[in-house]
């Protein structure tokens, strides 16, 4: 961990050195190649030695039988859970949900849009030390209120003999809305969804966060599907005044850090005295964790930066793009209507991000390493596909007709114009 202030020597390098962007290393690229390939010439026979190889399971099935999905049982608090995710999940989805329309245009033509839900999408849900069961409400639920017919989860099999899928990320796949489940994870996975096998048929756009490989190889299938993101490790930047709560903010740093190496949390304050008291906080619940040993090393890429001012920890912020932005000041919504790069910003002292991971309502897939300069989170109408239509009649041609004319005369496109004015009569027809 480490306490920056305008004092310590190369401050400025060292805050720069922050700026972050997705790169793969070599290596990951060039056996995510090797994987894809694979899979696209051996097809099942690939998914089955590739997850023998990184999972360690001799699969007997890839796809999850439905008897199987029936069986999954989870005690009450935990369905109760999902429930109350789902229902939030897919109320803030459905206010956002695009709509078709039309109007005229001033030559009279009718244009408008229309949207429709992908007919088949693939989502990608984790299970490293623990299954992501939130991941699958916030996405497959999402899929699900865009009215997804078919919605394909791949998720990498338990390293037991029968490969199980644990009951609870069953369950939540079942209650949100998936109409499918294989037992597959890893870049494999991926590759299955993009060019389908002899049990996967391909899909028309991957979701869902994961590995370095997984990113990798959702990289490298964009184009013959589209993705949503490439998410990464977590990230949290912490906007703070001298008022703050220290404990408060000291358990928001360790909550995005337990996400795994390479997660990232960042305290910003104009307060040298917050610092010092979110330091002896951080270590005080350390000493009450049980897993203080593994948390030693995932601090490496936490941060208490003290700045001049609230301007330039807002200027910090933006710069930084953070995945999460917490404001913990006396008027956090000033600040937040300054913040232009964040995926997603959790205002005042009672607003603790594990409840954006868990049930607020938007989704927590959310862009990393700076991609919110650019990128949204992920929302409902990634799961739609945008037709734009336009119909004219004879009245609205000829008024169009100048313009058309025009262009084709500037661009050296006369079939063009001729395309025109062959159905208003001003041309002879062979």
């Amino acid at each position: 961990m480490q306490i920056l202030n305008p004092k310590t020597p190369g401050y400025a390098q060292k805050i720069a050195a922050f700026r972050r962007t997705y790169t793969p290393a070599p290596e990951v690229a060039q056996s995510v190649a090797a994987i894809i390939e694979d899979v696209r010439a051996n097809g099942d026979k690939a998914l089955r030695r590739l997850t023998e190889k990184f999972d360690r399971v001799a699969l007997k099935g890839i796809r999850v039988g439905d008897d199987e999905i029936a069986r999954a049982r989870v005690p009450a608090e935990v369905r109760s859970a999902i429930l109350a995710a789902r229902k939030n999940v897919k109320e803030f989805s459905l206010a956002s949900l695009r709509k078709s329309w039309s109007r005229r245009n001033a030559q009279g033509a009718l244009v408008g849009e229309r949207f429709d839900p992908f007919q088949r999408v693939g989502i990608y849900i984790p299970a490293g030390t623990a299954p992501l069961v939130s991941s699958a409400v916030m996405t497959v639920a999402i899929a699900a209120a865009a009215r997804v017919p078919e919605i394909v989860a791949v998720t990498p099999p338990a390293r037991d003999e029968n490969g199980k899928i644990p009951d609870a990320l069953l369950v939540a796949m079942r209650l949100c809305g998936v109409t499918e489940i294989h037992r597959v994870g890893g870049a494999q996975a991926v590759a299955a969804l993009a060019y389908g096998t002899e049990t996967i048929r391909p899909v028309q756009k991957i979701f869902g966060p994961g590995n370095a490989y997984v990113v990798e190889a959702k990289r490298q299938v964009f184009g013959r599907v589209a993705i949503d993101l490439l998410p990464g490790p977590s990230e949290v930047l912490v906007i703070a005044d001298a008022r703050a709560n220290p404990y408060w903010i000291a358990a928001d740093l360790l909550a995005q850090c337990e996400h795994g190496h390479g997660s990232a949390g960042i305290l910003v304050t104009p307060s040298l005295a917050l610092i010092r008291s979110v330091e002896k906080s951080i270590a005080k619940l350390l000493a009450q964790s049980t897993r203080a040993r593994e948390f030693s090393s995932l601090l490496e890429n936490t941060a208490l930066i003290q700045v001049a001012n609230m301007d330039a920890a807002i200027d910090l912020a933006n710069d930084y793009a953070a995945e999460h932005v917490a404001v913990a000041t006396v008027n956090p919504e000033a600040i937040a209507r300054r913040l232009t790069t964040s995926g997603a910003v959790f205002l005042g002292d009672y607003s603790p991000i594990a409840v954006g991971d868990f049930l607020a309502g938007p989704s927590h897939t959310l862009p990393t390493g700076g991609a919110s300069k650019s990128f949204a989170g992920l929302t409902v109408d990634q799961f739609q596909r945008r037709t734009s239509f336009v119909r004219l009649d004879k009245k609205s041609l000829a008024a169009s007709r100048p313009a058309v004319e025009t262009f084709g005369k500037i661009e050296g496109l006369d079939a063009h114009a001729r395309s025109v004015t062959i159905r208003l009569g001003r041309v002879n027809t062979p």
